[in-house]
């Protein structure tokens, strides 16, 4: 027998067993396998059956002739998409948007988390649990009335702060200056508290022993979270940067969608918000459809991406 015929053979005889321990797990533990059919099936009707649209993006799609009717142009939709104007001030908005919100709210969760797992108080440290996730479970729709009540020049409590002080009052939501920060702010507000669940379930895996060994050391506080703390949640906070990259061009779409208004376009109108408005209100399902597969595209790479390199400098990723 060939080392080639030798080869072929071991691949079979390891299919083989993988095939037979398979069938073994199964039988095994055949009630936890029929529990994920709802959420395959879930998989397979929502996520992956819609991707059949996809083709619109390469159709003149119209709506009373239907998807099977409608002509092919090829790749007409995203050369206009690559040659607009409008999107490329679009796509610049959503980058800068997402970059902002990484860089001031992906560590905040850490920090509180971080300082939560200090408290020794159990009934203050479940009150401000209670605190920072109550504004997760509220709408972007309650949370945007609430913030223009707080902010509005005509009555807004901040504004009468302002002009209570000698300032003049300031316009948060047509001012395209601020409104970005406004949107940082909210998201933060919204978010954060929401975000400490996954690094404080970390935290607790964490030994305590370390913690205890470092005392006997003489680490003090920033030295124990320096060099145990921050190290334990090294996994986790690798796996949401990951995740988090594949975000990027989604920058908060229903929070931009009920804050923003055409004064601030400019400087808020991002992918998601530019195809709600092309695709339902001027009825370009094509383009939009481009726009969205644009977007996933792109969001795919980054998640390889990030991965790769998470891989390269610290040795683990998700996959």
């Amino acid at each position: 027998m060939t080392s080639k015929e030798t080869a072929i053979t071991a691949k079979r005889n390891v299919k083989k067993r993988y095939i037979r321990q398979l069938w073994i797990d199964v039988r095994k533990d055949w009630d936890l396998y029929v529990a994920l059919l709802p959420g395959i099936a879930f998989l397979l009707l929502f996520k992956y059956t819609p991707m059949y649209g996809i083709i619109i993006a390469f159709k003149d799609f119209n709506i009373f002739d239907g998807m099977a009717a409608s002509p092919w142009v090829g790749m007409k939709h995203f050369d206009k998409l690559i040659s607009s104007a409008s999107f490329l001030q679009v796509f610049q908005n959503t980058l800068v948007i997402s970059i902002y919100k990484i860089l001031f709210l992906f560590p905040l969760p850490i920090i509180i988390a971080i300082l939560m797992n200090e408290l020794r108080n159990m009934v203050f440290k479940r009150s401000i649990q209670t605190v920072v996730y109550l504004p997760h479970f509220l709408s972007w729709v309650i949370v945007s009335g609430l913030f223009i009540d707080l902010l509005s020049t005509n009555g807004g409590i901040v504004n009468k702060i302002i002009i209570a002080m000698g300032g003049e009052p300031i316009r948060f939501f047509l001012d395209s200056h601020i409104f970005r920060t406004v949107l940082i702010g909210t998201a933060g507000w919204k978010e954060t508290g929401w975000n400490t669940i996954i690094y404080l379930a970390a935290l607790a895996g964490i030994d305590p022993g370390l913690y205890e060994a470092a005392k006997i050391d003489g680490a003090n506080k920033w030295k124990q979270i320096v060099h145990i703390t921050l190290p334990g949640l090294i996994p986790i906070i690798l796996l949401m940067f990951i995740l988090r990259l594949g975000y990027v061009l989604e920058a908060g779409t229903e929070q931009i969608l009920v804050m923003y208004n055409p004064s601030v376009y400019n400087v808020a109108d991002v992918i998601g918000t530019y195809v709600y408005r092309i695709g339902l209100g001027e009825q370009d399902y094509s383009f939009s459809t481009a726009v969205g597969v644009f977007e996933s595209v792109v969001a795919f790479i980054l998640i390889l991406t990030g991965n790769g390199l998470a891989r390269k400098f610290f040795g683990r990723g998700i996959w």
